[in-house]
C-alpha cells in the first residue's frame, strides 16, 4: 500500500482550483511513490470554504490556517493565498513539521523571502522539505529548451528576450483587486508575471541574472472599487482606489554567464491573454518559445548547411519528450493545467525520495532579490544596479 501524503491547501480561488486539479490528477496518469490526500481546504468565510470543498474535490475545509498546521493528519500545506500572508504561513507550517508547496512570487519583499528561505533551510536539515510554484518550468517544451541548452546546443548564449504580456485590466474601467495593491501583492506586473520570466530564463540558461536597468509604470492610477454584490465577477462600485503596483515593467539586464538581456512584463497588451514568449541566441544555435503556443518549441541549429538552415517547429508531444510520455498519444497537446500537475508529480517524487525539490525557496528568493533590484534601479532614474547574489 502506497504511503499517503495528505495536504492542507490554504486558499481556493484561481490558483486554489489549479492546485486542487493537480493533486487529483497527479496519481491517474504517473506512477507516485506517496498517494496525494485532499484533506482539507482552507478559507476565511466558512460558506464559501465548504463550497470549494465540495466543487474541487477535498475531504474537509476550515477556516482556520493556524489550527490546520498542527493536525496529524496534514502532513504537507499548499499556499495558494495572496503574497502578505505567504511568510507568514509558510514559515509557521514549517515549523510544525509540513512540507510547504507555496504559489509565486515567494513574498512581498526580499526581507520575508530571506525568512522563509531560512525557515526552509533549517526545516530540510530535519527532513522538511519547500518549494516555491513556478509552475511554467514543467512546460515539457520549455523543460525541452533547458535540457538543450545543457546539451551545449545553443554553444555560448549570447542574448535573452523575454516578455510576458497579458491585457486583462487594460480597461481602465476594470475594478479594483487585491493584485493592484502593493500591500498585498507587493508589486503589479513585474512580481504577478514578471517573476516568471526572470525564473524561466534563469532555469533554462542555468544562470543568475547579476545586473539591471529598469523602468516601471503605472499607466492607470485610480480605479473603481468592486461592488460588494460583485466582488467576485469583477463588477464595477461606487467609488475609487489607488493603485499602488506598476501596470508594466521594462528592464535591461545581464546574466552570469555574460548574455545581455531585455525583459518585459505588462498586462496592458491588447489581445496578448498569456503570452509569454523567450528567445535564447548563442554561438551555435536559437530557440524561441511562446506560451500561447505551447506544445512547440522553434530550434535553429547553427550547423545546418545554408541551404536548408531556418528555425524548425519541434512539436513538444512525443512520447520521449519531458513529461509527455504518462499523457496522450503523439501530437494530442496538453494545456496549462498540466504544468501544476507535473509539479506535483516531481515535488512528489523528491519527498519520496528525501530530497530537496526544486525550485527550492533559495530559488525563490534569487527570483526576489532580481524584483527588488528592478524596483530600486526604475527609483533610481533606471540606473544599472547590481543584484545582490
Amino acid at each position: 500500500m502506497t504511503t499517503p501524503l495528505r495536504v492542507a491547501m490554504v486558499g481556493h480561488a484561481f490558483m486554489g482550483a489549479a492546485h486542487s486539479h493537480a493533486w487529483r490528477t497527479a496519481p491517474r496518469f504517473f506512477d507516485l511513490p506517496l498517494a496525494p490526500e485532499l484533506a482539507v481546504v482552507v478559507g476565511r468565510d466558512a460558506d464559501r470554504a465548504a463550497a470549494a470543498a465540495d466543487r474541487l474535490g477535498w475531504a474537509a475545509s476550515a477556516t482556520d490556517w493556524r489550527e490546520v498546521i498542527t493536525r496529524d493528519d496534514v502532513d504537507l500545506v499548499d499556499v495558494c493565498t495572496p503574497g502578505d500572508t505567504h511568510a507568514e504561513i509558510a514559515i509557521a507550517a514549517l515549523e510544525a513539521g509540513k512540507h510547504v508547496l507555496c504559489e509565486k512570487p515567494l513574498a512581498n519583499s526580499v526581507a520575508e523571502a530571506e525568512a522563509m528561505a531560512d525557515a526552509a533551510a533549517r526545516a530540510a536539515e530535519r527532513g522538511v522539505f519547500a518549494m516555491v510554484g513556478f509552475t511554467y518550468r514543467r512546460v515539457p517544451a520549455i523543460a525541452l529548451a533547458r535540457q538543450l541548452v545543457a546539451d551545449g546546443r545553443i554553444g555560448q548564449v549570447r542574448h535573452v528576450r523575454a516578455a510576458y504580456l497579458q491585457d486583462w485590466i487594460a480597461d481602465p474601467q476594470a475594478p479594483m483587486s487585491w493584485r493592484l495593491e502593493a500591500d498585498k501583492a507587493g508589486s503589479g506586473a513585474l512580481g504577478d508575471i514578471g517573476a516568471h520570466v526572470v525564473d524561466l530564463t534563469q532555469h533554462i540558461l542555468g544562470e543568475q541574472i547579476t545586473g539591471v536597468a529598469a523602468t516601471l509604470e503605472t499607466f492607470v492610477k485610480e480605479r473603481p472599487l468592486p461592488s460588494a454584490a460583485g466582488s467576485l465577477s469583477g463588477t464595477a462600485g461606487e467609488g475609487t482606489g489607488t493603485v499602488t503596483v506598476d501596470d508594466a515593467a521594462l528592464f535591461l539586464a545581464r546574466f552570469s554567464g555574460g548574455a545581455l538581456a531585455t525583459f518585459e512584463a505588462t498586462r496592458f497588451a491588447l489581445g496578448r491573454k498569456n503570452a509569454i514568449r523567450i528567445e535564447v541566441n548563442g554561438s551555435a544555435g536559437s530557440l524561441a518559445f511562446d506560451f500561447e503556443d505551447m506544445n512547440t518549441l522553434h530550434f535553429f541549429d547553427g550547423a545546418d548547411p545554408d541551404e536548408t538552415a531556418g528555425f524548425r517547429r519541434i512539436v513538444v508531444t512525443e512520447p520521449g519528450h519531458p513529461y509527455v510520455g504518462h499523457w496522450w498519444p503523439a501530437g494530442h497537446g496538453l494545456g496549462y493545467e498540466h504544468g501544476f500537475t507535473h509539479q506535483v508529480v516531481d515535488l512528489v517524487g523528491a519527498l519520496a525520495a528525501g530530497e530537496q525539490p526544486t525550485p527550492s525557496f533559495a530559488d525563490g528568493l534569487a527570483v526576489q532579490r532580481v524584483l527588488d533590484t528592478v524596483q530600486r534601479s526604475s527609483a533610481a532614474g533606471s540606473a544599472w544596479t547590481p543584484v545582490t547574489l
